[in-house]
């Protein structure tokens, strides 16, 4: 039995919609990861496409605290949406961007890796594959993709299945029961 699925995937490759189609209990946790910004309504428009596209059996949690979300794993299946934005939201708290001493960022993957290794539920987690492009020009895009890819790697080392998302086709990277191809 499949019990934590990683979905990879490029920016509208179609993975937050994959991941929704893998869940078919009628009570599914959705954890969404995005913070609102004030006046940024093209942000806003993303938001509610994701949120119309749910059933409406299910339920929204908005919180940066997965490691928390994750500690009672005896609810309904998770689906967390996604960790690039949450990434995004733990280098900003940290002060990461312009700051070399990305310590919290290092804790705070950490206390998540730990989480989804001692979670014993459903979990399904959406997650960006920036590794596929050119070496980002700056530092900050640097740093983005390089602790995104690391966190990427240790949550695929422990989930049963991982399938990558390109041009809306997904890829089994490995399969519940196998090592993968």
């Amino acid at each position: 039995m499949t019990r934590r699925t990683l979905v990879l995937g490029g920016a509208r490759s179609g993975k937050s919609a994959h991941a929704e189609g893998l869940l078919t209990d009628p009570a599914v946790t959705y954890v969404a990861t995005a913070r609102r910004y004030d006046g940024d309504a093209d942000w806003d428009r993303r938001i509610a496409l994701h949120v119309e596209r749910r059933p409406d059996s299910w339920t929204t949690v908005e919180t940066q605290d997965l490691a928390a979300l994750l500690e009672d794993d005896a609810g309904p299946p998770l689906l967390v949406d996604d960790l690039s934005t949450w990434l995004v939201n733990v280098l900003d708290d940290a002060g990461a961007w312009e700051d070399d001493d990305t310590d919290a960022v290092e804790r705070a993957c950490g206390e998540l890796v730990d989480a989804v290794r001692g979670f014993r539920g459903r979990l399904v987690v959406v997650s960006a594959e920036v590794g596929l492009g050119v070496v980002p020009s700056t530092r900050s895009g640097r740093l983005f993709r390089d602790h995104l890819g690391r966190l990427n790697a240790r949550l695929a080392e422990m989930c049963d299945e991982v399938l990558l998302l390109v041009a809306g086709i997904p890829l089994t990277l490995r399969e519940a029961g196998g090592t993968g191809p």
